[in-house]
């Protein structure tokens, strides 16, 4: 497969499949999921395909009993070969048996959960470093080491060219395209979202226009915690009668399904050092290219500051909020390389803030702002320096992400990396 991009997830792939029987790779169509999983497997069973899905149906021991390693690609069409794969891990656990790939949680969930049986790994759309817009100089799992490791590296990547990479899209099969027809694919994938995927859901959407509208009113809250009630109701903006929450709550429910929202959770920190955490998440589609299409950008609108789209409370730009969701999809990458969540962090009162904090197993974290700034003076470091202040060592390092050309410490001890160099 020569066109094949490696993926960060390609080391945790190997890592895996030689201990455990089986395993399901998890995230939104187009993401890669297949192409990846093809390469580790001998025969393939598509169940969005009706003929080898009627063949499955009429004999699903054939499907897990034949040649191994098998690809069950979404296998959420046919629920039942969970429940199969996981009765044949109870009898032959042997490593590297099966891969199911799925883009949407089955709607009839399996009788059993598969823990301890099934492994699940998540895949998102390419982060920057898999990009190749730049050879990465820091890695984020040393970071999370602790120690304060050295940073450096230089960059001509500019915000021009993070600018372009929040339109095109990290989803590989995108990537060639360029104008027109780029943008017919992410309105077919948005269109398809409504037509297709909730029906398959069980939803059939009687305002598909309305539905379009919350989700156009999701990509204007991008990168904030502003509350659901308030998206709603910018989504009717102008409207007489607003729409009941159980309208629009599957809307949500089912958008969280097929993994097209990707929220951040807030962070709770174990140890309770912090008072008054607020518990939104932090809203963010699963690529950026999403909002920037559903909210009808274009790189240069951006770059000119154009706002669009229902108005959200945010503080910055649209564009600094779309290039922290970047900056965001790729951290989450790395951190689950590292196998460390990513968390943000508020204040009830907003008072404090920190984008991104990333938490390793033990509960120490490394903390991140994200900047849309060539130049990072001390106004920008500020909530680092509290958080530190307020947790000491289980603060393993502090870093702040930006657009800028060199990667250095500051006196203060806080790390400055520019989107682009900062890898896995």
């Amino acid at each position: 497969m020569p066109s094949y991009v490696p993926r960060v997830v390609d080391q945790e792939l190997d890592e895996l499949l030689p201990s455990l029987p089986a395993i399901v790779i998890e995230g939104p169509k187009a993401v890669g999921k297949t192409e990846t999983a093809r390469r580790r497997v001998s025969r393939v069973v598509e169940f969005d395909d009706p003929a080898q899905a009627a063949i499955a149906r009429a004999d699903l021991n054939r499907v897990v009993v034949g040649e191994k390693p098998v690809l069950l690609d979404e296998w959420q069409h046919y629920p039942s070969v969970w429940d199969a794969v996981r009765r044949a891990v109870d009898e032959d656990s042997s490593p590297s048996q099966f891969i199911l790939t799925g883009s949407a949680s089955p709607v009839r969930p399996p009788t059993h959960s598969g823990a301890g049986r099934i492994v699940s790994v998540r895949m998102r759309p390419l982060s920057l470093a898999e990009r190749c817009v730049e050879e990465p100089s820091v890695s984020l799992g040393t970071l999370l080491r602790g120690g304060r490791p050295d940073v450096g590296g230089v960059t001509d990547v500019g915000l021009g060219t993070y600018v372009e990479e929040i339109v095109r899209s990290g989803f590989p099969g995108l990537r060639p395209l360029s104008g027109r027809a780029h943008r017919a694919q992410l309105d077919g994938y948005l269109r398809a979202i409504v037509d297709r995927d909730f029906p398959d859901q069980g939803l059939r959407v009687r305002d598909p226009g309305g539905l379009t509208r919350w989700m156009t009113a999701y990509a204007a809250a991008t990168s904030t915690s502003t509350s659901f009630e308030k998206i709603r109701d910018a989504a009717t903006s102008g409207q007489g009668d607003k729409p009941a929450k159980t309208t629009v709550q599957p809307y949500r429910e089912i958008l969280e399904r097929l993994w097209i929202l990707d929220p951040v959770p807030a962070w709770s920190p174990s140890r309770n050092h912090l008072k008054r955490l607020a518990q939104p998440p932090k809203h963010h589609l699963a690529d950026p290219a999403l909002a920037v299409r559903l909210l009808g950008m274009d790189g240069g609108a951006l770059l000119d500051g154009v706002e669009a789209g229902p108005r959200m409370p945010r503080d910055g730009t649209l564009l600094g909020h779309l290039f922290e969701s970047l900056v965001t999809l790729s951290v989450r990458v790395y951190a689950q390389a590292a196998e460390a969540s990513v968390r943000h962090l508020r204040l009830h009162s907003g008072a404090r803030e920190v984008d991104l904090i990333v938490e390793r197993p033990d509960g120490r974290v490394l903390a991140v702002e994200v900047k849309l700034s060539s130049v990072i003076e001390s106004e920008d470091v500020k909530h680092l320096v509290w958080l530190r202040e307020q947790i000491g060592p289980e603060l393993v390092d502090a870093m702040v992400i930006n657009t800028g050309a060199a990667a250095y410490r500051r006196e203060d001890g806080i790390a400055v990396v520019p989107a682009a160099l900062l890898g896995a």
